[in-house]
Parts: C-alpha cells; sequence; structure tokens
C-alpha cells in the first residue's frame, strides 16, 4: 500500500512563504500525475497544483505557487509565495495510480496523505 507523508505546514503572516514537501513511501515515474490539493474549513476540497512531466495550477496560485518532484527522493514539493489568507487550508498530497489526461480532477487520485495545515494571517 502506498503511502504519503507531508510536511512543512505551519503559520506565516500574509506575504510569507512555506514549502510542503511529501514523501511516497514507493517510487513512481512521471507519467503518473503527484498534486497538491486543499481544503478549507466548509469548502469542497480543490486542486492547487499537479505535476506530471508538465506542471499545472489552479488561476489564484499561478505565478505565487510552484510544484516540483525529486523522483531521487520519491518526493514533491509545493513552493508558496506570496501567501495570502484565502490560501489558508489542510494541504493533501495526492498520487495518482495511472496515468491521468486531467491531473487537477480529484478523481484521478488514488492515494492521499493525512494533510498539513497551512494558515496564513493577515
Amino acid at each position: 500500500q502506498v503511502q504519503l507523508a507531508e510536511s512543512g505546514g505551519g503559520l506565516v503572516q500574509a506575504g510569507g512563504s512555506l514549502r510542503l514537501s511529501c514523501v511516497r513511501s514507493e517510487r513512481t515515474s512521471n507519467s503518473y500525475a503527484m498534486a497538491w490539493f486543499r481544503q478549507a474549513p466548509g469548502k469542497e476540497r480543490e486542486s492547487v497544483a499537479a505535476i506530471t512531466w508538465s506542471t499545472y495550477y489552479r488561476d489564484s496560485v499561478r505565478g505565487r505557487f510552484t510544484i516540483s518532484r525529486d523522483n531521487t527522493k520519491n518526493t514533491v514539493y509545493l513552493q508558496m509565495n506570496g501567501l495570502r489568507p484565502e490560501d489558508t487550508a489542510v494541504y493533501y498530497c495526492a498520487s495518482a495510480g495511472r496515468v491521468t489526461t486531467a491531473p487537477l480532477r480529484t478523481e484521478e487520485y488514488m492515494y492521499w496523505g493525512q494533510g498539513t495545515q497551512v494558515t496564513v494571517s493577515s
């Protein structure tokens, strides 16, 4: 069973930065997407960014967040700059179990981490 372990969340002031990390227990291919999602209280889970051989971002984070992966470490990262209070949420790492053509869709992901809290104060 694949396991994902996130780290790097915390409390930061608006305009600050955080880097999230997610370690996958088994190796995977660049053809299989890995992604970050987030869920704020009272809201549905939404995509943030995904990576295969390309990167994908939701509009509200494009230009501020950067997703990357290091396959030698089985790790995917999310560098978050210019954080805003509306970025406050629990951030989840996800890993696809097959090739996907829609890497920002929740339904494409088989494996999920437990989440890490990101809080941005104004």
